[in-house]
């Protein structure tokens, strides 16, 4: 079975990991507490969805190498605050440890991913 050649970035395994650990960190953040409102939820939600908005913007600038490894490089820095931020939120008691663990797994995957992508941008790039 051959796979589906890539369209956009949605097509993205990494883009999909990303938007889907969002949303799970979006209802997760529901329960934390309200005088975390504007800090710490705030700021996991942010990182958590700029992974995937950066990862849209890198797509739509394949065209030239260096703009979209330094927007891959934005999203790798989202996805390591995002991990902090996980960290805080499971040291605040406010996510079981466990489901820490595995927020953090998802991101680790994640960065390898988009890590892979930086290393080696030439099959991402457009062909001219």
């Amino acid at each position: 079975m051959e796979k589906e050649p890539i369209k956009n970035h949605k097509d993205l395994k990494v883009y999909q990991m990303a938007f889907d650990v969002a949303m799970k960190i979006f209802e997760l953040s529901k329960k934390f507490p309200v005088e975390e409102r504007y800090s710490l939820t705030d700021q996991i939600r942010r990182s958590s969805r700029s992974v995937c908005a950066n990862l849209a913007e890198a797509w739509r600038k394949r065209r030239y190498e260096a703009a979209f490894v330094a927007k891959l490089n934005d999203c790798e820095a989202e996805a390591a605050e995002t991990q902090t931020w996980i960290e805080f939120a499971v040291k605040c008691n406010y996510l079981d440890v466990e489901l820490g663990r595995e927020l953090y797994g998802i991101y680790n995957r994640i960065l390898g991913g988009l890590v892979n992508m930086i290393t080696d941008p030439s099959p991402w790039l457009m062909k001219r």
